[in-house]
């Protein structure tokens, strides 16, 4: 086994021994489960490109030169044909959709198998750390794999092999895989829509392009981000766009449709079909956050004097994209509600049984005016799979499932997160205005400011030397951030756990893995802090003395101010199950506690003691 890294630069010798270049690249047939390697691509004498037939001209090779059949008198140029790519020209350092791990991945390098003396084939890509310590140095990825294993931590190999990859962008538009592996189009949407969602901005169109009109409405339902699956369409040519908004659920199609401007959305709908527009028109009539906007106009309906064989057959005139169906609903002439059959009962059912005789008559229903949360909560309490919304005159006019449900209540819970960790979500209007979305989500930036004034001006005033007192502030930030993000770290693991739950982490544990994770972060840190400073001060050293400043004195305070930061971020993580402890008794009690307040006040107690320690050893030194 061989990899493309150890190739990469290699030697090139002819039949008689002399030198004629380095390997720059490597040409494969793509027209086969593991491709073999058909052209040597290399630069000659004055950095002038060649490619040569593999087959033909190489007699042998190994990780450190390519020996050639023939004298460079009898070489001939060859050109790559229409199934060929360039390994390392169009595949190193690319994204690939790995379809078997459902993820989009990083070729680091390439593991390449010689099958003779002569002959490679590509088995696939290294997606790991050791593919991207070996393209840096194989001296490197041999030294850090020997220092892992000896720490019983060893690196393995992570190899996605050619069959499972498809190509999302080359350089050779034209080439086309024709490899025996799971497609795109044999995927579930969701698994799509994480593969976009984790692709370049400007890959994401190209994946979206491979997809048939079905496939694509369905993953774009699936996206989480409203904003990027209204990006995706608006840059799809308009035609097609309409086609995929048809093709979802009129409440999915919705949402996606609000998120377009004015004039974008108006001429999307007028392309859809008539049916299709009407429904979706009718859900954006409706408030955000409310029943209305999460519901579906897909429902099946019957009259209530029905029979099962009537239900039967209305279910099977049904279109195969039509929503799932769990419930018949019984209506009247005015398509007022009376009961609703549920799918099992139908199928257990005699034909000619009345639905009446089936039906449920005490039903919960909401109205397209409710909280889309008082909604998502209401199918849980009752254990549902789909909710009748009902106007005001009681008429049936959609249903809320239980999937839009369950997102309801996702994005619910990101939000209490957010709110819990001190954040703003924000609206609209803010993040369209640079000072409002600076007020709204980093306002503890005017905080730092103000703390961090406030420390240059008190050590300025108490240091012999002023600019001496002014490096003693620079560790504030990282004391403030570390300290807000240590409340996060706290009530993201409240929320998480329940105390009573027996594979829960112990307090002394959560304490151990807080300060563990904050003293690797310092510790990288302070290596970078300690060269950086070091660094400066040898290169400014005449200037220094120019202005009569003591040798080291510098670096001696930025190093002190980063030793003060370091005691900081200790001592906040060491708290932290005070504030876990905090939050756990306000839950007992049945009160709500502010994770901006608490964020607050660990940034103040944070603030004086980075400020009595600089002091203390600013005075002492």
């Amino acid at each position: 086994m061989i990899y493309l890294s150890q190739l990469l630069g290699n030697s090139i010798y002819d039949a008689d021994g002399e030198p004629i270049g380095t390997v720059s690249d490597l040409g494969i047939a793509t027209g086969e489960v593991f491709p073999r390697v058909t052209s040597l691509a290399f630069m000659g004498p004055g950095k002038t490109p060649f490619m040569i037939s593999w087959r033909k001209y190489v007699d042998s090779f190994d990780d450190h030169q390519v020996q050639l059949k023939v004298s460079a008198t009898d070489l001939r140029f060859s050109y790559l044909q229409p199934s060929e790519v360039l390994v390392a020209r169009d595949l190193l350092d690319k994204q690939i959709v790995d379809t078997r791990g459902m993820r989009v991945v990083r070729v680091n390098d390439l593991k390449l198998s010689d099958t003779s003396s002569s002959q490679l084939r590509l088995l696939g890509a290294e997606v790991g750390v050791r593919g991207l310590l070996r393209s840096l140095s194989p001296h490197l990825e041999s030294l850090v794999s020997q220092v892992a294993r000896s720490m019983g931590r060893p690196i393995p190999e992570r190899i996605i092999a050619w069959n499972y990859m498809d190509l999302i962008e080359r350089d050779l538009s034209n080439v086309k895989l024709s490899v025996s592996h799971k497609t795109l189009d044999d995927m579930h949407p969701a698994d799509i829509a994480d593969i976009i969602e984790q692709l370049d901005p400007r890959l994401r169109g190209q994946v979206f392009a491979t997809l048939d009109d079905e496939m694509a409405a369905e993953a774009m339902a699936e996206l989480d981000d409203d904003e990027m699956a209204a990006e995706l369409v608006g840059r799809m040519e308009e035609g097609a766009a309409s086609k995929v908004l048809s093709e979802m659920d009129p409440d999915d199609a919705a949402d996606l449709v609000a998120e377009l401007d004015y004039e974008k959305a108006e001429k999307l709908l007028r392309l859809m079909g008539v049916k299709e527009q009407k429904a979706v028109r009718q859900l954006l009539g409706y408030r955000e956050n409310t029943a209305g906007r999460i519901m579906t106009s897909e429902f099946l309906a019957v009259d209530e004097g029905g029979t099962v064989a009537d239900a039967t057959e209305a279910l099977a005139a049904l279109d195969e994209d039509f929503e799932s169906v769990h419930y018949i609903y019984l209506v009247d002439e005015q398509r007022h509600i009376e009961g609703v059959v549920t799918l099992r009962q139908l199928i257990v059912s005699d034909p000619d049984t009345k639905l009446a005789d089936l039906a449920e008559n005490d039903l919960v229903t909401v109205g397209p005016e409710d909280d889309q949360e008082d909604v998502a909560e209401t199918i849980g309490k009752y254990n549902l799979l789909a909710l009748p919304v009902v106007d005001d005159n009681e008429r049936l006019i959609g249903i809320v499932t239980v999937d839009d449900a369950l997102e309801v209540l996702q994005e619910e819970h990101e939000e209490d997160l957010a709110i819990m960790g001190g954040q703003s979500l924000g609206t609209d209007e803010q993040s369209d205005n640079v000072l409002g979305r600076l007020l709204s989500n980093e306002a503890w930036f005017f905080l730092w400011a103000l703390a961090l004034g406030i420390l240059a001006a008190v050590t300025a005033t108490t240091m012999d030397n002023t600019l001496d007192g002014v490096l003693l502030s620079l560790g504030l930030p990282l004391v403030l951030r570390v300290s807000g993000d240590m409340v996060r770290y706290v009530t993201s693991f409240f929320l998480e756990h329940d105390p009573n739950d027996e594979d829960m982490p112990t307090l002394a544990g959560f304490t151990v893995r807080g300060i563990v994770s904050s003293a690797v972060y310092i510790g990288m840190s302070y290596l970078v802090m300690y060269a950086l400073a070091s660094t400066f001060v040898t290169m400014t050293n005449p200037v220094l003395c120019m202005l009569s400043w003591s040798d080291g004195s510098m670096g001696g305070a930025l190093l002190l101010a980063f030793r003060a930061a370091v005691t900081c971020v200790l001592a906040t993580f060491a708290t932290a199950p005070l504030y876990l402890t905090y939050l756990r008794r306000m839950d007992e009690a049945g009160e709500e506690a502010s994770g901006a307040s608490l964020r607050g006040t660990a940034m103040v107690l944070a603030f004086l003691l980075y400020l009595a320690l600089v002091l203390y050893w600013g005075v002492s030194a």
